[in-house]
């Protein structure tokens, strides 16, 4: 199997400025052939001198003469047969490594240990595998900066520690600090389900309801084997309705309201002819800030009744790819949505990142979060990839958005 790095950094191309746009992401699918070329370049220049240094240690170490060279290790190895290989065989090599295996690769001598704590090797490891992470949160997400910087290696090693930030925001790395918390917190959570508890209840709206041709919420209603209908509660809020309780994983019952902001007539009748149709749920409101005018949403009286009652907030994103998509709506109305006049400031959202089916081409999560800016947001968030049809994902987010719900409740 051979694969060239040009090939691995195609997907991982990212635009100028702070949110991605539909036009951003046609551009950086379409490549840039000189700003991937120029980090390929980077990390091969990097590796070349890092190796070169060894030799000329070895060789010092050996008795030949020359000037002192600096910061080499008194104990460097001998150079191996892996370690003599041509650079770009050696690059070639790490990209098919996991940055679990790159790490115990560091572990094999003094060489490689230096050659994968190179920051551009993890920069590398960051763009080329992040449009395949399937979730992301208000704790892990990279900063957007840190793709929009030129490839110097020079700054590079001074700004970022691409390795730290990969380890943060890569999703086996989340599971793995998830699995090694104090056990005790499995005690406390058993302490919890003996107590009487109303069921955690949470608002579900936007665009991913709506214009999607497979739906979510039928899917949800009729996959007992994935999410198990308990019933509708007694429960109800006028106008709008008691919402439908789900069983989780056997245990947990949690009871979600879907607000759609049109009708079904009138849903089928914007897919049918392909536009937009009006919001009924939000109404606009003018608003200045400095010298130009804001967009900023109201909710309906019904849904502000929702949004006074529910412990957190389902957000359905369209993810597909080739339609058009105004990030900068969704979240002026997803703001009036989470408004901290209307309920607790820390209320999760989970946003789930949908798509109809698995065919479609989607917008990957991390791009998903820094299109809809949600590190402006003050409360736990998280994306979580879905895909309506076989409800992939959606158990995940559920888990995640139940976990901060109970964490809220017991503070």
């Amino acid at each position: 199997m051979t694969t060239c790095l040009s090939a691995l950094l195609a997907p991982a191309r990212w635009v100028r400025g702070a949110v991605l746009t539909a036009a951003g992401l046609s551009a950086m699918a379409a490549g840039g052939t000189e700003e991937r070329g120029g980090l390929e370049a980077a990390v091969r220049g990097g590796l070349r001198v890092l190796r070169e240094r060894w030799t000329r240690g070895t060789r010092e170490r050996g008795g030949t003469a020359g000037p002192p060279r600096p910061s080499l290790p008194e104990d460097a190895e001998e150079v191996s047969a892996l370690q003599a290989l041509p650079i770009d065989v050696q690059l070639n090599i790490m990209s098919f490594l996991s940055p679990q295996d790159l790490c115990r690769l560091g572990s094999t001598s003094c060489y490689w240990r230096a050659a994968v704590q190179d920051p551009l090797l993890w920069r590398y490891f960051l763009l080329r595998d992040l449009p395949f992470w399937t979730s992301v949160d208000w704790k892990s997400l990279p900063d957007v900066e840190i793709f929009n910087k030129a490839f110097s290696e020079d700054s590079d090693n001074v700004l970022y520690d691409y390795m730290t930030v990969y380890k943060k925001s890569c999703p086996q790395s989340r599971r793995s600090l998830k699995s090694s918390r104090p056990r005790y917190g499995a005690v406390t959570s058993f302490l919890q389900s003996l107590v009487t508890q109303a069921e955690p209840r949470f608002a579900m709206f936007g665009p991913g309801l709506e214009e999607l041709d497979d739906s979510l919420v039928q899917k949800m209603m009729t996959c007992p084997e994935i999410l198990l209908v308990a019933g509708l509660p007694q429960r109800q809020i006028h106008g709008i309705g008691s919402g439908v309780s789900f069983q989780f994983n056997n245990n947990q019952k949690l009871n979600i309201l879907t607000l759609y902001s049109t009708t079904s007539v009138e849903r089928r009748r914007a897919r049918a002819e392909q536009a937009v149709a009006v919001n009924k749920m939000f109404y606009q409101e003018n608003s200045i800030v400095g010298n130009q005018q804001a967009m900023h949403y109201s909710v309906i009286a019904q849904v502000k009744k929702v949004c006074e009652v529910v412990d957190g907030f389902i957000y359905v994103a369209n993810a597909e790819a080739h339609k058009r998509h105004d990030r900068q709506e969704e979240l002026a109305r997803i703001l009036a949505m989470i408004d901290p006049a209307l309920g607790p400031p820390n209320r999760p959202l989970l946003v789930l990142s949908c798509v109809s089916h698995v065919g479609v081409k989607r917008i990957p999560c991390v791009y998903m979060a820094h299109q809809l800016q949600l590190n402006l947001l003050h409360q736990p968030w998280m994306v979580q990839d879905t895909v309506a049809a076989t409800l992939a994902g959606l158990l995940n987010g559920i888990e995640w958005l139940l976990e901060e719900a109970n964490c809220k409740n017991a503070q």
